[in-house]
Formats: C-alpha cells, structure tokens, sequence
C-alpha cells in the first residue's frame, strides 16, 4: 500500500474518532434533557459512525493495486462509500420521523436543556473541525470516499445548529412542539443530502466524464501540439473512477513519419496531460493522417 493512501487512512480513522466522540456526548445530551430534536442528532452521528467505518474500508479497497481480475484498478470501490452511506443517512432519517411525530402529537416538556445544550455544541465543533479536514484532504487527493465524508460531518454541524437554536427556543418560548418539528425539519435535510450522495455515487458507477476543468487542460494541449507538428486529435474519451482519472484519443500523424517518431511525441504529449491531470492514466492511438480509415473510428458505436 502507498504512503498517499496510508495517510488518507489516518483521516478516515480521525472521522471514526470523531464519530465515537460524538455519539457519546450527543446521546448523553438527549437522556439529559429527553429532547427528540437532540436525539435526532445522536442518531445521525451513529450514521456518521458508520460512514466513517465503511469509508475507511472502500480506501483500502481502492488502494489495492491492480491484478488480472482488474486491470483498471480498484478505485471506484470508493462510490460504493459514497452510495450506501446516502442511503445509511435516509434511513436514519426515517428513525427521526418515527420517533419525532408521536412527540408533535404528545408534545413532552425538557428537562435541563441548557447543559444538554452546552454539550452537544461541544460534540459540533469536534465536527466542524474534523469535517473541513476531511473536505479539504479529499480534494487535494481527489477522495470521494474522504470528501463525501467531510460533506456529512458539515451536514451534521448544520442539522446540530439547527437543533440548538430549536431546543433553545422551547426553553425561551416555552413551545414544547418546537422540539420535534426542528427534529422533523432534520430529517427533511439529512434526507436530501443522502440523496445527492447516492446520485453522485450512480454517477461515478456510470463512467461519468472527467471535469471541464481537467478536460479543458486537454484539449489546450492538443490545440498547441497540432500546428506545431502538423498532428491532428480526435475520438477524445474520459472517464472518472474515484481519484483515477482515465484519458484516451487517437494522434494522427504525417504519412512520411516513422513508428519511432510518432511513439516520441505521443510519449511527449502522455507526460505533460499527466503532469497538469492528477492521476490520469493515458492511452493513445496512432493513425496516420491522410487515410480516410483514420477518421471512421471516431465514436464507441462504430458498426
């Protein structure tokens, strides 16, 4: 296993730490205060328990390299994170509405909200520390798994806000429904966050392109290189796979150039889309530039 991915492992065991914390200060809140809107934040932290645990394991899996069963590697194990992880947030979602609706209808006054209170803002800000760590280390190393994590810790900050602010003003008010219906405008949220892991999870699963950003970098490269040698490009396909980055086009070359001379500059051309695109594995066909044959491939359907 590489260095990179040992340390992408330490921050996904700092979100399974953070989980534990969480959970226990979030849980000890609600049996303080017998708040339903608190423990619709414990629950979502034992999601977080969970993610952190599955996320941890899909980096290992991706990390694997590649054998003959897959040659292309393993790196979309981390969508699968992504994807079971949305639905593990739905379904917390769903504890929180059976447990929040009998209280909107039997409302249940609070019992010492303002220490329950003082100790789940403690749980959050172990959150929002531990959540931008992860949001910014999966993007400098194009994580899903670790970014995907990072996104549901910063959903749990805002879900304990909102909690906060809703228990605190059954204390001020003296509104006792206001505790569950925060719970239920929890659930609302954290319901449409595990659905937009899950189609962003469908999404890697489906081959998805590679950013405009990246393709861009690409396609500069290309308008650079044809003048200057008198090459063209076409048929350019891209494909993200978790932090892999998977690029291939056909170079067409003059007639009159040897194999040696059209292998240097594709080489050349190889190298420099990897510099300037993180993980990409780049493949290129040759043809020769005045066939009409060169330029009946260009499209996955040819007959």
């Amino acid at each position: 296993m590489s260095t990179a991915s040992t340390n992408l492992e330490r921050y996904a065991w700092l979100a399974v730490a953070a989980a534990l914390a969480t959970i226990g200060l979030k849980s000890l809140a609600w049996w303080l205060t017998g708040s339903v809107g608190l423990l619709s934040d414990a629950l979502e932290s034992l999601v977080n328990l969970a993610a952190a645990l599955l996320a941890l394991s899909m980096l290992r899996v991706a990390a694997s390299p590649p054998d003959d069963g897959h040659p292309y590697g393993h790196s979309k194990a981390e969508y699968f994170s992504a994807g079971i992880e949305g639905a593990l947030i739905v379904l917390a979602a769903a504890g929180i509405l059976i447990v929040a609706i009998p209280r909107l209808i039997h409302p249940q006054p609070l019992t010492t909200p303002l220490l329950g209170l003082a100790i789940t803002a403690g749980a959050t800000s172990i959150n929002l520390a531990v959540g931008l760590v992860l949001l910014r280390v999966g993007k400098r190393h194009h994580s899903i798994a670790l970014e995907a994590d990072g996104h549901h810790l910063m959903t749990d900050v805002w879900t304990s806000a909102g909690v906060i602010v809703g228990v605190a003003l059954v204390v001020v008010t003296g509104w006792l429904r206001l505790d569950p219906l925060v719970a239920l405008a929890v659930a609302v949220h954290i319901i449409w966050v595990g659905f937009g892991l899950m189609r962003r999870s469908v999404a890697g699963l489906m081959d998805a392109a590679i950013s405009q950003e990246d393709t861009a970098v690409v396609t500069k490269l290309f308008a650079e290189y044809a003048p200057r040698y008198g090459v063209a490009f076409h048929a350019l396909r891209t494909r993200q796979a978790g932090s892999r980055r998977f690029i291939s086009f056909h170079l067409l070359v003059p007639d009159e150039w040897s194999v040696a001379q059209a292998h240097r500059l594709s080489e050349e051309i190889e190298e420099r889309i990897r510099m300037r695109v993180p993980n990409a594995g780049v493949f290129v066909h040759l043809e020769p530039i005045s066939d009409p044959s060169s330029y009946d491939d260009q499209h996955l359907d040819r007959p």
